[in-house]
């Protein structure tokens, strides 16, 4: 069976390609990118006036199964990713039990395989249950399909802890992906520490409690030759340590979230539990200093840190309301308008950080239209704008901060291994 996408402008960040051309598929791979006259077809897509992509690769997801099967399944979250683009995600490891033992592990794998519309990638723990104190069996959860390490959800507070952990992941050659906060600075903060939390009489978290670690974790990496990768980078502080770390050639990557790179803490002055996030939104100045990274090109990648919650989780007081934003399906829509709309980035270099270059990160498979490659697509209408309606999100979780809002280019058919696992409006 051959199936050709016709007369769509292809952007293919890993061989620079962009113009139009033609894509044929057969048996789930991607034979030929460009002329495929004089071939018999089976099947045709018409993706006339759409921007023809790599499926995206998502490297910080929560799809909160096993344990918290209310919030977002395996299913529920992959149907969700795909609606969004996605071809390849990321599981973070905070579910209960953790992602600490290889039986979990094989758990979310096969219930992956057996859907069989994206890849998944179990993400590990750096230490057991997320504790902070012993390492988790880091080789054993390589063998069994861990691509990189984290306590993402919690920081690791103890240096000498990390420093093992980093030792080991060397060893390895896996990176660990932290996500970075004094939880001393931070305290009992629900908010961005200015003037909206003061107004609010609400507790910030400050600036200094990312960055900080952030400086600390570098150096210490920098003692070793692991990769170190930065999770969800949020203020302007943070922007500069990281800037100063790749202009001395350190190990160390960084990514940068959706909602972090277009909204501020403006959104949560009625008291918006949807836009309760960790970190949090910051400051107008913390989001033109990632647009500044994103212009010098030292932001490595985006992902979504899509965070799915019930809404019990989130319909209550601000200091008792879950953090986190569903954020598969509005990831692209977001990007496009505050980013590539503005001119801070070309829509080749936002489909690159959303596809190719995550998956350069972690050594995956995905992110690129290379014939013999996967053939994992997505079909981009960048002329298209629509409202965003959290009731008609796939996922179970419906908490975004962008209800009700305006965003252009949208997503409009996915295909996973050429096989068509999402068609929208």
């Amino acid at each position: 069976m051959r199936k050709v996408i016709r007369n769509g402008y292809v952007i293919a960040p890993s061989t620079g390609f962009e113009g139009f051309a033609d894509i044929s598929i057969v048996d789930g791979f991607i034979e030929i990118v460009g002329d495929v006259e004089g071939v018999s077809i089976d099947e045709e897509v018409d993706a006339t006036g759409l921007i023809v992509a790599p499926g995206f690769v998502d490297i910080h997801a929560h799809l909160r199964d096993p344990g918290f099967k209310h919030k977002e399944t395996i299913e529920t979250g992959l149907r969700a990713a795909v609606k969004g683009g996605f071809t390849s995600v990321c599981c973070m490891p905070n579910t209960n039990p953790t992602i600490d033992s290889v039986e979990i592990v094989e758990y979310i794998k096969n219930k992956a395989e057996k859907l069989d519309i994206c890849d998944l990638y179990p993400i590990g723990t750096i230490t057991k249950g997320e504790k902070g104190e012993q390492l988790s069996d880091m080789a054993s959860l390589k063998e069994a399909g861990c691509v990189a390490f984290s306590d993402d959800g919690r920081p690791v507070m103890n240096a000498n802890v990390l420093r093992k952990a980093l030792i080991y992941a060397e060893d390895l050659n896996l990176p660990l992906t932290l996500h970075e906060e004094d939880l001393n600075l931070s305290g009992d903060g629900v908010v961005n520490e200015g003037r909206i939390a003061f107004e609010l009489g609400l507790k910030g978290i400050p600036n200094i409690s990312e960055s900080s670690i952030i400086a600390r974790d570098i150096e210490i990496a920098k003692s070793t030759k692991a990769h170190l990768h930065i999770c969800h980078v949020s203020t302007k502080e943070s922007v500069e340590v990281l800037k100063k770390a790749k202009l001395d050639n350190a190990n160390v990557t960084f990514e940068v979230t959706p909602h972090h790179l277009s909204l501020t803490d403006e959104m949560i002055k009625d008291y918006n539990t949807f836009a309760k996030v960790n970190p949090p939104l910051r400051s107008k100045e913390d989001v033109e200093a990632i647009h500044n990274a994103f212009a010098m090109g030292i932001v490595d990648a985006i992902a979504t840190d899509h965070a799915p919650h019930d809404e019990d989780s989130k319909k209550c007081t601000m200091q008792k309301a879950a953090f986190g934003i569903s954020g598969f399906e509005t990831a692209f829509g977001v990007v496009y308008t505050y980013l590539v709309q503005t001119g801070v980035v070309s829509l080749a270099d936002a489909i690159s950080l959303m596809s190719y270059k995550p998956a350069r990160l972690f050594n995956l498979e995905g992110g690129s239209l290379e014939e013999g490659k996967k053939a994992n697509i997505v079909l981009i209408d960048k002329h298209k704008e629509w409202v965003v309606d959290r009731h008609k999100f796939v996922s179970k979780g419906k908490n975004t901060p962008y209800h009700g809002m305006k965003l252009k280019g949208l997503v409009v058919k996915t295909f996973y291994k050429g096989k068509e696992v999402y068609s929208g409006e």
